[in-house]
């Protein structure tokens, strides 16, 4: 008997009587890597949520800083089944948000990927199968980096390029699964590089204050989360 994979539809969401626990795992994007007043998209969303009669969703952020794919997976179940009002149950969303760590380049411009692109292809394919299993999922996708400030840290040298391979794997990988994906790296070219290199920090890589802020307002007003909020 196979595993029962969850979808993401009207039915599943609407229908809850009860405050929905969500859990979000991924990179820096949703641990919240450069807002020093927010702390990220996904704690403004949970700071919104925060109702004192408890009627609001329950969100746990769980993004660690420099993650990849893999490493999403290896922590997936163990990362919410021992938190508060998850004890022993599944979640009733998983957000996702993973990728953009896998496709720097080492050492230079033409170095070797951090994960070879059809190993990432594969292991895209089985977070979102794993994931599938515990509940319904939305995937948030990679935001554009700032090319001139690379390499990151000396030696990562993240483009535009490889981040948009990477990001249409992920995106053709969660519309096979009927998964939706926000693609928040197309959302972001289409507004130039002046707009792009405002909502980041020095470091090229991370949202600052006004990154996450503009982040939130993309996610709040994309279709599968206004059906939650």
């Amino acid at each position: 008997m196979t595993a029962k994979s969850y979808s993401y539809s009207e039915s599943i969401l609407k229908n809850r009587r009860r405050p929905l626990r969500i859990v979000a795992l991924g990179d820096s994007l949703i641990y919240g890597f450069g807002d020093p007043e927010g702390g990220g998209w996904i704690e403004r969303l949970r700071c919104q949520c925060m109702d004192i009669d408890g009627s609001g969703h329950v969100i746990y952020n769980l993004g660690i800083r420099g993650n990849r794919v893999m490493q999403v997976s290896q922590r997936l179940h163990q990362e919410f089944a021992c938190r508060g009002e998850l004890r022993n149950c599944q979640p009733d969303l998983i957000i996702l948000s993973v990728g953009l760590n896998d496709s720097p380049r080492l050492g230079h411009g033409d170095g070797s990927l951090m994960t070879n692109f059809i190993d990432f292809q594969l292991q895209i394919e089985t977070l979102l199968e794993q994931a599938r299993q515990f509940g319904p999922v939305l995937f948030v996708g990679m935001i554009p980096v700032d090319e001139s400030k690379m390499p990151f840290l000396d030696c990562l040298f993240y483009n535009h390029f490889d981040q948009y391979r990477y990001k249409e794997a992920t995106k053709r990988a969660c519309q096979t699964r009927q998964i939706p994906y926000l693609d928040l790296f197309d959302l972001w070219m289409q507004r130039g590089k002046t707009w792009i290199d405002s909502r980041l920090n020095i470091d090229g890589l991370h949202p600052n204050v006004k990154g996450y802020e503009d982040l939130l307002e993309d996610v709040i007003n994309w279709e599968p989360i206004i059906q939650l909020f």
